[in-house]
């Protein structure tokens, strides 16, 4: 089985730390699911271990309530008590059974974004737009490609989708790629908003200090965890200020260097069940016996 690659400055193994003092980031795309949607039974068995154990795992990623709140069912996750955290940490839901649907919106944080837009897109016309509608879906400025985005979809004009404060608001360029719209981003400059640019020609804003890390944050004090016994796994750069914020961050092996730079350690990649090689080594570490043991 292969092994979590230490770098110096690594934290190390878990010890001493019952499961539930243990607080677990995870990112979904890219390390909970493989590249296509697929959820890997061992790294499924590998978080029900924990969940089960007491630990508190908590789904940090840049999708959309709508299209989150799926894997956190299939993931048994919808527990009383239970948060998630979406939108790149714009959005935080409380989990229960109880609630509509299994969840309710904690907390949502805005921007206004008709000056980013409006810079973006004098900057790349051809760019599609899509703005989050917590719960809903998205306004776009144009179809998106078939299966990126959930909920409902509803193509608007550019002043009904700018003229409401915003959660998140995406660019995509079919045609583009990552590094032109880092390119883009550098020469034009963007103010009062967080950006993250994806794995593709995708660019997330969110509003201005708000991260997967931020939110996390609010997360370990509302769950009373202690700072040293948190850990993070992702891999793409919206996951950067995550792994910077947990005591133990986790770079998934297939992770740009930008990010594994950040990270404390490097797993195997999703390919490989990365997500499933870590934590069946926190569960060992804990004394937890494995369901595939």
């Amino acid at each position: 089985m292969p092994d979590i690659a230490r770098i110096p400055g690594s934290v190390g193994r878990v010890s001493g730390v019952r499961p539930e003092q243990l607080l677990i980031a995870l990112d979904v795309d890219g390390t909970i699911l493989h590249h296509d949607g697929r959820l890997s039974p061992r790294v499924a068995d590998a978080i029900g271990t924990l969940r089960d154990a007491g630990a508190h795992i908590v789904i940090a990623t840049g999708r959309s309530v709508v299209a989150t709140t799926p894997i956190i069912e299939e993931l048994g996750l919808v527990r009383a008590g239970g948060l998630a955290v979406c939108s790149n940490g714009a959005i935080t839901i409380g989990l229960d059974p109880e609630y509509d649907g299994g969840y309710r919106i904690q907390e949502a944080v805005t921007f206004d974004p008709r000056p980013a837009v409006e810079l973006l897109r004098q900057a790349r016309p051809d760019a599609l737009v899509a703005v989050e509608e917590v719960g809903v879906g998205f306004k776009l400025s144009a179809p998106f490609p078939d299966g990126e985005l959930q909920g409902d979809l509803r193509i608007v004009s550019h002043e009904e989708l700018v003229s409401a404060p915003a959660t998140r608001v995406t660019f995509r360029d079919p045609n583009g790629s990552a590094e032109s719209f880092s390119e883009l981003v550098d020469r034009i400059g963007l103010h009062g908003v967080n950006y993250a640019v994806g794995f593709t020609a995708w660019l997330d804003l969110a509003p201005e200090g708000v991260s997967k890390g931020s939110a996390m944050e609010q997360v370990r004090r509302q769950l009373c965890i202690e700072p040293s016994c948190t850990i993070a796994v992702g891999d793409q750069r919206n996951d950067l200020e995550m792994l910077g914020w947990a005591a133990r961050g986790v770079a998934m092996g297939q992770a740009p260097p930008e990010v594994v730079e950040a990270a404390d350690e490097t797993t195997a990649p999703v390919e490989e069940d990365g997500l499933a090689v870590l934590l069946e080594q926190v569960a060992a570490d804990l004394s937890i016996t494995t369901k595939g043991n």
